[in-house]
């Protein structure tokens, strides 16, 4: 079990939702110091004045820069890394862009943290690395290969380097809830792409439980993805409709550019050497060597015996279901109260 009792822990990418809920979490424990670094200064300074801490410390920096990521990583114990760039769009018209920040300043943190003797670096992914088919996916994956090949390149290595997968982290900065909710405050229709499209669901309280189930099952170059139900576009939007007690419509304005009709958590090349650890597939890294024989020269007969763990195939919620975990958030129970809905309280 780590411990975090007088230690010091970065988050890269730390004014994002990701960041505000890990700090607030780890805040409660004895922890050191908790340092964000981020280029927003604006959103830091929001931060500040939000979570008022004085072990909440503040680093402006991109880590598409070095020195800037190694200044914060001195004397580290744990880096959370989850600064990126996440919308699909931005990332189809400027790839470069999402490579510089995804890749290059990916390998910027894990050289800072190998430089700073940092005990473990968690390293957030996302199911649209699995089989990608946009510039955002494509770059997280590469983003796996360069905290994977840490290990494999430096088997003596201090720093632990690992990566956590996960599908989409339900009201975290531009994702589809507060876009439903938004538009029935505004009167709107609910737009949908496509009612049939599914998506894995997880709560940021679920996100930052697994990076920590990371830190402390971790070995070098594991991959670690939490098991999770799934649900459809139009079974998010009617439980949401049906919480706000709205009358108004889906309409449907067809699948975007670069989107799936479904994610993969896992492959079943992964799944084949995965172990499972009961809420969590722990995957192992790749053991191969740079003689490449095991590439081209050995199989694997156990790949067959597995499927994708993808989100057509896994237990799907119904409304109801749907409806009870989104009233575990406090963003939607906040809403509900807003619109003058009752809310029960809930140890949730």
């Amino acid at each position: 079990m780590t411990t975090y009792a007088g230690t010091k822990i970065l988050v890269t990418g730390g004014t994002g939702s990701f960041g505000h809920t890990v700090a607030r979490k780890l805040l409660d424990r004895d922890v050191a110091e908790i340092r964000v670094f981020s280029r927003d200064e604006a959103k830091q300074d929001l931060m500040r004045h939000e979570i008022k801490d004085s072990r909440l410390r503040f680093y402006v920096g991109d880590i598409r820069d070095y020195d800037s990521v190694e200044r914060a990583s001195r004397d580290v114990d744990f880096v959370f890394h989850a600064a990126a760039l996440k919308q699909v769009p931005s990332c189809e018209f400027f790839p470069m862009e999402a490579v510089r920040t995804n890749v290059t300043g990916s390998e910027n943190v894990v050289r800072a943290a190998d430089r700073s003797g940092v005990k473990s670096l968690v390293c957030l992914s996302t199911d649209k690395a699995v089989y990608p088919v946009n510039a955002m996916g494509m770059s997280k994956a590469l983003m796996e290969k360069v905290a994977q090949s840490h290990g494999l390149n430096n088997p003596n290595a201090v720093t632990t380097v690992s990566c956590v997968r996960y599908g989409n982290v339900m009201y975290s900065r531009g994702s589809v809830i507060p876009l439903f909710i938004r538009q029935l405050k505004s009167g709107k229709n609910i737009t949908v792409t496509n009612p049939d499209m599914t998506r894995f669901m997880m709560s940021l309280a679920h996100s930052v439980d697994l990076v920590e189930f990371a830190f402390q099952n971790a070995q070098q170059g594991d991959l670690f993805v939490r098991k999770a139900k799934a649900c459809s576009i139009g079974t998010l939007a009617q439980a949401v409709l049906n919480l706000f007690q709205s009358n108004a419509k889906l309409e449907v304005i067809g699948t975007r550019h670069a989107e799936k009709l479904s994610e993969a958590l896992a492959t079943r090349e992964e799944l084949a050497r995965a172990r499972d650890m009961g809420d969590y597939f722990r995957v192992e890294a790749d053991k191969r060597d740079l003689n490449y024989s095991a590439y081209f020269e050995e199989g694997d007969t156990t790949q067959a015996k597995f499927e994708d763990y993808d989100s057509h195939t896994v237990a799907q919620m119904s409304v109801e279901e749907v409806e009870q975990l989104l009233l575990t958030l406090p963003e939607v129970r906040q809403e509900l109260r807003l619109a003058g809905i009752a809310v029960e309280e809930t140890s949730g």
